[in-house]
């Protein structure tokens, strides 16, 4: 039997405290992975809890229905599994009302994007979703593409312009450095080339506030939905998995109405970049640094890769000596303890996080990551051994048998295997564009 609206759950489940069937869309998010179920739409399940009305989400995948076929048949409820060292915690999420697949039926994506009632259209389609060039400009040829998030959004303007409805808040949840004004930035030169009358009502009637979400979401496993179904009698196919830890940060920039996220845990801010700094260069910088020399020492999973004392002195370096003197925290920011956080967090035994996930698509998050760091140093005449060893680390997991998820993977690979990889890589003209040159 599947999860839905009719289950009966135990007390000890916590559920939606507001009436589903009674809300309206007002979101739309484009990327519907677990990341996304495991945070943002908690804190707008939370806003609904609170008293929020007609924020429900309409999830949209690019290209693959697989979470439509787990959402839909249960009317989008899915339940979240908290994991700490003192046990599990199972919450049934509402938020979402059903999910569209974009390569089914794109007209259905326009539409709810195009829709009265929507007010958000949101993301987490990861760095290379956002078909960025080399130089950081828009890849126009594959943003024209069927499954770029570019042409629906676009389409979905161009339809609120024309029946003279208000523009949108377009909401980045994604890893890129500035990715408010990066979304801006690339939205503009999409509608530029494709709809130039649109750019000035764009400009005026939309916004692209920066965000900071952290949250370390594993991906779901058949071991996952066997015990939430052993604990609820039923089968959750849209089950994930996730830390206590969740962290919301959000520039205060929006173009019409928005959920109370202030009010459940969120923070509104005028400046968000030192907070997305911290996160980018400490906790996913550590993160991949991580992924890369845990699968070198042949450890599968972040908590087992910390927990070698071969690897943790690298990671405090790396965060602490290497990326906090980067960043020019905020009032009340306290970089050291955040790394003590993150490493805590990390050694949570109760989280399988693979460290093949997140090696995933380095090419795409290697610069913000690490680079940009490194950059840092050298203009002040410094070195960084603790990324130089992450970066010989990740040169090393190119050339050997682990599979490489990667848009890059066939030239990341060849410039790996040549006697001048470094060179190659992150020279001039090299495949990974940056400011930093290596010695």
């Amino acid at each position: 039997m599947r999860l839905g609206p009719d289950t009966s759950f135990p007390a000890s489940v916590q559920g939606p405290g507001y009436d589903r069937t009674a809300q309206a869309a007002g979101i739309v998010h484009i990327g519907i992975g677990a990341f996304h179920r495991a945070h943002q739409a908690v804190y707008t399940d939370d806003a609904m809890n609170a008293g929020d009305r007609d924020w429900g989400i309409i999830g949209v995948s690019l290209r693959s229905g697989d979470v439509a076929e787990q959402l839909n048949l249960q009317e989008g409820l899915y339940t979240v599994s908290t994991r700490s060292a003192a046990g599990t915690d199972l919450r049934l999420i509402g938020a979402v009302q059903r999910v569209l697949v974009a390569a089914d039926d794109p007209q259905a994506v326009i539409d709810a994007i195009a829709a009265p009632t929507t007010h958000i259209v949101s993301f987490t389609v990861t760095e290379k979703g956002y078909l960025r060039g080399p130089d950081g400009a828009l890849d126009l040829a594959a943003a024209k593409g069927p499954s770029s998030l570019y042409r629906f959004v676009a389409a979905g303007l161009v339809a609120r312009h024309a029946a003279g409805l208000p523009g949108l808040t377009l909401l980045s949840c994604d890893n890129l450095a500035g990715n408010g004004a990066a979304l801006k930035a690339l939205m503009r030169q999409y509608l530029a080339a494709g709809h130039p009358d649109l750019v000035d009502w764009f400009d005026t009637e939309c916004r692209c506030p920066a965000t900071m979400i952290d949250r370390i979401v594993p991906a779901t496993t058949e071991a996952d939905r066997v015990a939430v179904e052993v604990e609820l009698g039923v089968r959750d196919e849209g089950a994930v998995v996730t830390e206590a830890f969740s962290q919301w940060v959000i520039e205060d920039d929006f173009a019409g109405p928005r959920p109370r996220w202030e009010k459940v845990g969120a923070q509104l801010v005028a400046d968000v970049a030192p907070y997305e700094t911290a996160k980018l260069r400490m906790l996913n910088g550590a993160h991949s640094a991580l992924a890369y020399i845990g699968l070198g020492r042949g450890h599968d999973y972040v908590h087992q890769a910390i927990a070698d004392t071969a690897i943790r002195p690298v990671i405090e370096r790396l965060m602490l000596r290497g990326a906090a003197p980067t960043i020019d925290a905020a009032s009340g920011q306290d970089l050291g303890a955040y790394a003590e956080a993150l490493l805590d967090r990390f050694a949570n035994p109760a989280l399988d996080h693979r460290l093949i996930q997140i090696a995933m698509d380095g090419s795409q998050k290697i610069p913000q990551r690490w680079l940009e760091t490194l950059a840092w140093h050298q203009t002040r005449g410094e070195r960084c051994p603790s990324i130089e060893a992450a970066i010989a680390a990740w040169i090393a997991f190119l050339r050997s048998d682990h599979p490489v998820d990667d848009p890059l993977a066939d030239r990341l690979r060849e410039a790996a295997a040549a006697q001048d990889a470094m060179e190659r890589m992150f020279g001039d003209g090299g495949l990974i564009a940056s400011e930093w040159r290596p010695a």
